[in-house]
């Protein structure tokens, strides 16, 4: 395997792998908020702000993971 191909195999499997943690983590974040939002609708606003900065720290996440597979796609020789 050469250089150019294990530099496309490398940032694939980053940016695969990288994004099956925030998937699982966001899924279970949201089914979790609206289970809470069913039980007390009146906390509705707290839980969906609190929801939203979840979101942001799970997203930075995948963003990371589409950053490095960036690196070794453009970078890395």
């Amino acid at each position: 395997m050469d250089s150019h191909a294990a530099r496309l195999l490398g940032a694939g499997l980053a940016i695969g792998l990288g994004v099956i943690g925030p998937g699982i983590g966001l899924g279970t974040m949201i089914g979790s908020a609206l289970q809470s939002i069913a039980r007390q609708p009146e906390l509705t606003g707290d839980i969906r702000t609190n929801m939203f900065i979840g979101i942001g720290v799970i997203e930075a996440l995948a963003l990371y993971a589409f950053v490095i597979s960036l690196i070794l796609l453009f970078v890395v020789k």
